[in-house]
């Protein structure tokens, strides 16, 4: 099989899973904040879950902006019931939207959306906290997309036997999908040219003006090249000292500025899985980045590219691979953390989903359609450490096959994520 999906037209709407955990969050919680990437699709699903009902502002206009910084707590004090859009604009809002919430605790006061994780900042966190309930909103995922469950988390957990999907993208198909992301914009656009000169614009209005709303940095001119060389490193573990070398900044100022990209949700740190028994995991995190689309741009990695040079697919499909897994995890009822395992003998599993009572799904991505015993080595290291807890390790490869090589391990097609 290599179906190729429908990809949306210009006026399609396509339904969010978060939508159900919104309107949830506004029946028993005074503040709700949807937070995810600019363009994600945070403006449109705020004004449809509010409807007609809710004073609608936004803090990209350059009226309720400057307002809003004059007087935060003037401009909170008569708004009931409101959508404030890009609230990390003006961070002095949140003390302001506390203070009104505790004066009046009914739920659903506010419905905000950042670009910018707000939680990562603590005054924040702690002034709002048990007041607000964060909504994260990423890029389309496939079972988005598709129209498809988006329950393949649970599904995993369940121990229910794994089947072939319905919608199974090998070969061209798949290099396509991952080549595309997730952003709305970019899903209109018909040409590969068209949808990175969209990307690059996206990152430069990030990288010159939205920085600047969480952060003050001296070196902003770094920032470019620092995403640039993040993006070659994708998917490989975290060296700081070589990223600041490269850049002329210490170890510490490039952890800096990596953590403020995190923070505006181009990229995501994945930390090493533990465990006190073993002495020689590597406790090295990883930089994944949150859509494949944006990775590719900076890569300047396309089809034809990818053709000559299949080795810089599997960076690429590895974070489509997490990016899915994060947005999956995003609305399942079942509250998984995501990290990777690796030894000092080079062991690892890609991917390590383990749920709040300790149980692990372990995933390896390769890009090829071949999978042999030996791509179990990093799973079989992580069931025999795991015990009774390890639930099953998949090798997610292209191909549209599920091949047991064991009880619990299995080789299966990227499709399994959208089943």
């Amino acid at each position: 099989m290599n179906n190729k999906p429908e990809h949306p037209s210009h006026n399609a709407y396509i339904a969010r899973k978060a939508t159900i955990r919104i309107e949830e969050a506004l029946e028993d919680t005074r503040v709700v904040l949807v937070a995810g990437p600019r363009q994600a699709g945070k403006t449109t699903l705020a004004r449809q879950v509010a409807g007609r009902e809710r004073q609608y502002i936004t803090l990209d206009d350059a009226g309720a902006l400057n307002a809003a910084r004059t007087d935060p707590v003037g401009f909170v004090r008569g708004l009931d019931r409101a959508v404030i859009d890009e609230v990390q604009r003006v961070p002095a809002l949140m003390l302001a939207i506390k203070e009104s919430v505790d004066a009046d605790d009914r739920p659903g006061r506010f419905l905000l959306t950042g670009s910018a994780n707000l939680a990562a900042i603590p005054a924040i966190a702690d002034s709002l906290a048990g007041r607000m309930a964060v909504i994260p909103l990423l890029p389309f995922a496939q079972s988005e997309i598709l129209g498809s469950g988006g329950q393949a988390i649970d599904h995993l957990f369940s121990g229910d036997a794994l089947s072939v999907p319905s919608v199974c993208l090998t070969g061209d198909a798949l290099v396509d999908m991952v080549l595309r992301g997730g952003y709305p914009e970019v899903l209109r656009r018909a040409t590969p040219a068209r949808r990175v000169a969209w990307l690059e614009d996206y990152v430069q209005l990030i990288l010159d003006r939205d920085i600047r709303d969480v952060a003050q940095i001296d070196q902003i001119d770094r920032l470019p090249r620092l995403l640039q060389i993040l993006a070659e490193h994708a998917s490989q573990q975290t060296n700081y000292t070589s990223f600041g070398t490269a850049l002329g900044l210490s170890n510490v100022t490039a952890q800096k500025y990596v953590g403020l990209l995190e923070r505006l949700f181009l990229v995501r740190t994945l930390q090493p899985w533990s465990n006190n028994r073993l002495s020689r995991l590597i406790k090295t995190p990883k930089i994944q980045f949150l859509d494949t689309g944006l990775l590719a741009a900076l890569r300047e990695d396309d089809a034809q590219t990818l053709a000559r040079e299949r080795s810089r697919f599997g960076p690429l499909l590895e974070s489509f691979v997490f990016s899915e897994l994060q947005k999956l995890a995003s609305w399942s009822e079942r509250r998984v953390t995501l990290t990777h395992y690796r030894t000092k003998e080079q062991d690892e599993v890609d991917i390590v989903l383990e749920d709040r009572r300790g149980r692990v799904v372990g995933i390896e991505v390769k890009a090829s359609a071949t999978v042999s015993a030996r791509d179990f080595r990093g799973l079989r290291q992580l069931r025999d450490a795991v015990g009774e807890r390890f639930l099953r390790g998949l090798v997610l490869h292209d191909h549209d096959r599920i091949t047991p090589f064991a009880e619990n391990l299995h080789a299966a097609p990227i499709s399994l994520l959208w089943t």
